[in-house]
């Protein structure tokens, strides 16, 4: 079922201290919820999703580069990938992503 369906899902650990208003769940258990088609929905925090009014607008095209990092921003990188599940190259693009956006957001606000 899985392959007919488009899921983007960005996940992230909660900080020290942070309140969630969403309900916890295992990556199985949502993932069955999923495949049977049910909500999923008070699982998922959408304080920070977008709309986007086409899917034209999202923008999949990727060109591969290469970059060169310190062997301790490797190490961190490899730590933090792991504590929530994901590839080194995973956390690289959502962090690399959201830092532009904040910037783009930082730069209409001005």
């Amino acid at each position: 079922m899985r392959e007919n369906v488009f899921r983007t899902i960005s996940v992230r650990r909660c900080r020290k201290n942070e309140e969630t208003n969403y309900e916890t769940i295992t990556t199985k258990a949502f993932d069955d919820k999923f495949d049977n088609n049910e909500d999923i929905s008070e699982h998922l925090d959408f304080s920070k999703s977008m709309k986007l009014k086409d899917f034209s607008q999202l923008k999949t095209d990727t060109r591969k580069v290469n970059v060169d990092f310190p062997e301790w921003v490797i190490q961190a990188l490899d730590q933090e990938a792991k504590k929530i599940g994901v590839t080194r190259q995973s956390i690289i693009k959502v962090w690399i992503a959201e830092r532009l956006k904040s910037e783009a957001d930082h730069l209409h606000a001005s």
